[in-house]
């Protein structure tokens, strides 16, 4: 039994005549004929009773009948979702980002967009430390990752440069760089003047990329950074900065956390402390991972930072 002696059958019951479901198949009569008696010999039943001005479903063709237009409502239905799938419309995109990017104003301005243009497709979010995006995305767990650091061995990976966005020292509120000197209001801090105060840091496998730009600031201007603690998440700096332990150095877009005992200054220039937002996908995504590419890149362009290449 075929796909086609459901069609051929169902056009026959609904039609309640050969020769009319034969134009409406565009086929044949007696080809039409044959494939029902086919039909009824596999099924070892009777589904019509033959009348004289056309076909009556017998009370097991009614059941059969029911039956097939479950049966090829379910194919359609198949058929409208693959091909939505194809066309990247339907299906599942896992996203992962580390902790800091998330806090940038595009990657969830991006995400609600996605949602909206494509409310057929899955979004599974997920949040983890560069090292771990990069191997979700190897195995496949990932189909797209928001990280601040170049993967150590692109292979098989596409790696966009996104943006890229100054670092602030977030210190205790009572601390004396807390706020500038009167006069220079505006003015950054300098690594000299950081040097010898105690640094409070992420863990290197949490955020590689950020750690090895602070440490390579600070070997510039000839000192070694002064790690007093280190902490699993970036978040989990400003609470101990919070609590007196220290000071740490946060992308920009952190210093919407408003921690009671935090303050943000600015860091000069000189010490080139940027951090990167990158998206790393696998070198040949699905559809679905095409279109969020694809807005990913209208959204960093569309606020003059974009660099999204092919």
């Amino acid at each position: 039994m075929e796909l086609r002696h459901l069609r051929y059958f169902l056009a026959v019951a609904e039609e309640g005549h050969v020769t009319r479901a034969a134009e409406r198949l565009g086929i044949q009569q007696p080809p039409l004929s044959q494939q029902i008696q086919a039909l009824e010999s596999e099924l070892n039943l009777q589904l019509f009773r033959r009348q004289p001005r056309g076909m009556e479903l017998t009370e097991a063709g009614r059941s059969f009948l029911a039956d097939t237009q479950i049966i090829l409502a379910q194919v359609s239905k198949a058929r409208a979702r693959a091909q939505r799938t194809a066309r990247g419309e339907q299906g599942v995109v896992s996203i992962g980002f580390t902790s800091s990017a998330l806090f940038h104003p595009m990657i969830p301005n991006t995400i609600r967009i996605f949602r909206e243009r494509y409310p057929l497709i899955k979004l599974d979010l997920e949040e983890l430390g560069t090292a771990e995006l990069i191997d979700g995305l190897r195995n496949e767990r990932i189909d797209a990752a928001f990280i601040r650091s170049p993967a150590p061995d692109p292979h098989g990976l596409n790696i966009h440069p996104l943006l890229e966005e100054p670092m602030l020292v977030a210190l205790p509120d009572n601390h004396p760089f807390a706020a500038p000197p009167s006069g220079t209001k505006g003015s950054g801090l300098t690594i000299d003047n950081l040097a010898k105060e105690p640094l409070i840091l992420y863990r290197r496998r949490a955020g590689t990329g950020l750690y090895d730009a602070i440490f390579s600031a600070y070997h510039k201007a000839g000192f070694v950074p002064q790690v007093v603690q280190e902490t699993p998440l970036i978040l989990s700096t400003l609470n101990l900065v919070a609590a007196g332990l220290g000071y740490t150095i946060v992308p920009e877009s952190l210093c919407q956390v408003q921690i009671q005992g935090v303050a943000y200054r600015s860091i000069e220039k000189e010490a080139e402390l940027i951090a990167p937002i990158n998206l790393a996908t696998r070198t040949a995504p699905h559809a679905a991972v095409r279109h969020f590419i694809d807005l990913v890149r209208i959204e960093a362009r569309s606020i003059g930072v974009g660099d999204v290449r092919e």
